[in-house]
């Protein structure tokens, strides 16, 4: 989001936002698809960015926090990297999947619209919002619901609208789907989209054979060092348990009969 302020202060908002006509169809500039999602235009839609992002940490929290790094804050040059070396030291990627979607679908979902509204949907604004919205739908099927209250809309009982512990986190993502229509509920159906595709594996294959080199986040042994740091835990666990009960056992034998029953009744271990 550091981009968003950097925008505002040398004044180049105006790069960024991408409009059929004239920027694609008239003056060819292409390079708006790659950079349209770098940055918020307006600091509203940038609250509500903040907010909804906030909100999911709790994905970071199910994936772990460097797989959640990995997932969400590759950088764009190692794709080329990673579909060219093997795959079996990887971890999933969920940006490098659906960053080339969300980049591509929701100008040209934007073009296939504009001749049956009139020309009316022209402006697709700036913003991560696709990626957002992919990164809810794996909210939305991950994390289940805690709780359900009800929220009476009348005096009559029967009049009453139930809602979850997760409906305030979809209310501010309403509000950044709504923030600035109708380019922006494109963005948002679009990311969604690509989201729920994402994880039912309805896109190529590729979408979840690319993986991340071990070496980009830091670990050099990759898979097979975690399969070992994790034996040896269990065989450190293991011999912690051993040795514990043996040194009870071993107190037990130098207990007599009768100090035993009395521990019994005093509720010593």
């Amino acid at each position: 989001m550091v981009s968003s302020i950097l925008v505002s202060i040398t004044d180049t908002k105006y790069l960024f936002h991408i409009q059929l006509v004239p920027h694609l169809a008239r003056y060819r500039q292409f390079w708006r698809l790659l950079i349209w999602q770098s940055c918020y235009n307006n600091s509203g839609e940038l609250l509500f960015a903040v907010m909804t992002l906030y909100n999911l940490r709790v994905i970071e929290r199910l994936w772990g926090s460097r797989k959640f790094a990995v997932r969400t804050m590759c950088p764009k040059g190692v794709l080329a990297v990673c579909w060219m070396l093997d795959t079996d030291s990887y971890q999933q990627s969920f940006l490098m999947a659906i960053l080339i979607p969300t980049l591509f679908i929701p100008p040209i979902l934007l073009a296939l619209l504009r001749p049956i509204t009139f020309s009316t949907l022209n402006v697709l604004p700036a913003g991560p919002t696709p990626l957002i919205f992919a990164l809810l739908a794996q909210y939305h099927a991950t994390i289940p619901t805690i709780y359900k209250y009800r929220l009476l809309l009348s005096s009559s009982s029967m009049d009453a609208l139930t809602l979850s512990d997760k409906s305030l986190v979809y209310l501010v993502a309403a509000q950044l789907a709504l923030s600035s229509l109708p380019g922006s509920l494109i963005s948002a159906a679009a990311g969604w989209f690509v989201g729920v595709a994402w994880r039912r594996d309805l896109g190529p294959e590729i979408w979840t054979t690319w993986r991340i080199p071990a070496w980009i986040i830091g670990d050099k042994q990759g898979r097979g060092g975690d399969f070992e740091r994790f034996r040896r835990r269990m065989e450190g666990e293991g011999r912690g348990t051993g040795s514990t009960a043996d040194d009870n056992e071993g107190e037990a034998r130098q207990r007599g009969l009768g100090r035993g029953i009395v521990d019994q009744f005093r509720g010593a271990s």
